[in-house]
């Protein structure tokens, strides 16, 4: 995944917070990561956005660019409950993929699940490195 990816489309729910970013000139996930939570009070109180989904964003841009995950990994990281890389280096890879799949089938997508040992292990592994890095 290349961090300086646009931003877009992000899912329907976002779209107030794509609008306000693109006029503010945030086009990729580096980016928005970079927002401070100044930054984002600024973004509320000028658009339409709300803080919690730009908080939301701002997560997944984190998991993104540190870990080089694709947007949409990154956010079924977030809402299984792995928000952030310090969560995802302390789990197993069993965890993740438990928690990964059970969202996955608590939202109904029919799909098989995404997420196996193996892609669970390369993310942790990922995330430990990446926090030996800092």
């Amino acid at each position: 995944m290349n961090a300086n990816a646009p931003l877009h489309p992000l899912p329907q729910g976002f779209r107030d917070e794509q609008r306000d970013l693109k006029q503010a000139g945030i086009t990729n996930w580096c980016e928005l990561r970079e927002l401070t939570d100044q930054n984002l009070s600024r973004l509320v109180a000028t658009g339409r956005s709300t803080a919690r989904n730009l908080k939301r964003l701002r997560g997944i841009a984190v998991l993104v660019c540190d870990l080089e995950l694709e947007p949409a990994d990154a956010a079924l990281l977030m809402h299984a409950g792995f928000a952030t890389v310090a969560a995802i280096a302390t789990s197993s890879p069993q965890e993740i993929t438990n928690r990964t799949g059970r969202l996955e089938r608590q939202l109904g997508s029919g799909r098989a699940p995404v997420v196996d040992l193996a892609i669970a292990k390369r993310w942790m592994l990922q995330a430990k490195a990446r926090q030996t890095m800092n």
